[in-house]
């Protein structure tokens, strides 16, 4: 039932009614009608519009009008509602196309903001690593002025080449190396061609499967593991070097870090772990070798050998000096105790930079690889060129001495590896591997059983045979790093992809 008005017969919108003749009214329609008259229509009693009582109802429908019952009429409603739809759909397209570019200009505003945040860490980084290099350098003026009475211009402030003419190889360095050299041929010929019992063998290494995987040592913006070694005396403390500029100690048993060693003001491409002290040694192309107290997680020598990126270091067998390689075109001999330069050779006739430099197990002699892709051997106590293997092609990247004395490994940018005999200073055996494969690194294990090659995957070969006992690609970047762990019971691997990698059965 609806109510009408008694005046228009219509559905009222403000329905009312008269207490005098109790008639509904449309309210509009009433006050005028009393403000005109003044009395209530249907009776002619007087009415004022105090009297006029409000009737609350529901929103009323009001009826179609008959008129709209014809099909024209409602197709006519039926367009009408389309108009109005598609105008409400191009209101709300006109509103979704305001906030679509106040969402656009907000996440320029965010990018913009991380831009700043990004260049102002970087900004803080490099500050507080200009920081810690000058803390060590402040420490270092007193140990490298102290030895001998050297005149002023061979202090720490004076040049390196200075200080390396001036202190020389003297007979008491030589005759020490000399007397560690006969110790460590008389402990391999007591060894002779024993092959240590508890050296894995060969079924089982090639059993090996990745154990472990740590992806967290290295800063993720400036990715990459660019070499490691292990500690000779705790295989379980791995050392590695990064993109990042810095040098980190591991502990592959307790999987945690135990020291992030910076200084370098450039990546770090070569890493050394002490034998016997907690002490480690870097080098990076911003021409330095630093070396490290592990229990400090400081700086404690800078040795300034080269001019120009260092790009090899290797440790003598005493323990107590350092070889470096250079694109300089030198190889120097260091002191690690004063950080002063012994001495420091260049091969004038090449005048090629040299790639990577390796001791042999005896310390008397040891190897460069050169940017020619020459093998060069040099006489330590001579500081002569004694032999040359030429063969490859593109520069050196890696050399490796068997622990036997007699075999060395070389890699280059040719997809091969290269065996020479010391002996008969002859290449015996060509390891022909993948098209555009990289050598990136090649080591022996303690016993020299094994070669493991790394580069775009993982080989190891056993030798004599040469044949390859296991292959890893696990790696999804370049692997510039591999190395055994105590009589090759775990195999551990670093690359590219920012991870440190141990494998074993």
């Amino acid at each position: 039932m609806s109510l009408v008005c008694a005046i228009s017969n219509e559905v009222p919108e403000h329905p009312c009614v008269s207490p005098v003749s109790n008639q509904v009214f449309e309210r509009r329609l009433i006050e005028k009608f009393i403000a005109e008259n003044g009395v209530d229509p249907m009776n002619g009693q007087p009415l004022s519009e105090e009297q006029l009582i409000d009737i609350k109802v529901s929103h009323p429908i009001r009826p179609k009008a008959a008129s709209a019952t014809s099909i024209p009429a409602i197709l006519k409603s039926l367009q009408d509602e389309w108009d109005a739809v598609m105008l409400h759909s191009f209101t709300l397209r006109q509103q979704l196309q305001t906030t679509r570019q106040e969402l656009s200009h907000a996440l320029y505003q965010h990018d913009a903001a991380c831009r700043v945040i990004a260049r102002l860490t970087k900004e803080v980084t490099a500050a507080r690593e200009a920081l810690a290099t000058l803390k060590p350098q402040a420490g270092l003026v007193a140990p490298q002025t102290m030895p001998t009475s050297l005149p002023a211009t061979g202090g720490a402030g004076g040049e390196p080449m200075e200080v390396s003419e001036q202190v020389g190889m003297t007979p008491e360095i030589i005759q020490k190396l000399q007397d560690k050299a006969t110790v460590l041929t008389t402990e391999r010929k007591k060894r002779g061609k024993t092959v240590p019992e508890e050296l894995v063998r060969a079924e089982d290494l090639s059993k090996y499967r990745q154990v472990a995987s740590h992806a967290g040592l290295h800063s993720a913006s400036v990715p990459g593991i660019l070499c490691m070694d292990l500690c000779p005396s705790d295989t379980n403390k791995v050392l590695t070097g990064g993109a990042d500029k810095n040098v980190v100690v591991f502990d592959k048993k307790e999987e945690q870090i135990i020291a992030t060693l910076k200084g370098h003001t450039k990546k770090v491409t070569s890493v050394i772990y002490h034998p016997s002290q907690s002490v480690v040694f870097s080098a990076s192309p911003d021409s330095t070798i630093r070396v490290w107290s592990v229990t400090g997680g400081n700086c404690v020598q800078v040795v300034r050998a080269h001019e120009a990126s260092v790009t090899g270091l290797s440790l003598h067998a005493t323990g107590d000096y350092l070889l470096s390689s250079s694109e300089d075109q030198y190889w120097a001999f260091s002191d690690i105790q004063t950080g002063r330069v012994l001495t420091k050779v260049t091969d004038e006739a090449a005048g090629v930079a040299l790639t990577c430099a390796q001791f042999h197990p005896d310390g008397l002699i040891f190897g460069t690889g050169t940017a020619d892709s020459q093998i060069k051997i040099w006489d330590l106590k001579e500081r002569t060129n004694v032999a040359n293997f030429p063969g490859h092609s593109g520069p050196v990247t890696s050399i490796a001495f068997s622990e036997n004395g007699y075999y060395l490994a070389t890699g280059a940018q040719d997809s091969s590896v290269k065996l020479w005999d010391l002996r008969k200073l002859k290449n015996f055996k060509t390891i022909a591997l993948d098209n555009n494969y990289e050598v990136k690194s090649l080591v022996f294990d303690q016993s020299g059983t094994y070669l493991a090659v790394g580069g775009s995957d993982i080989r190891v070969y056993i030798c004599k045979q040469w044949s390859e006992v296991l292959n890893f690609s696990d790696h999804s970047g370049l692997v510039t790093g591999v190395a055994f762990g105590d009589n090759a019971q775990f195999l551990s691997s670093a690359g590219m992809d920012r991870s440190l990698k141990f494998y074993s059965l």
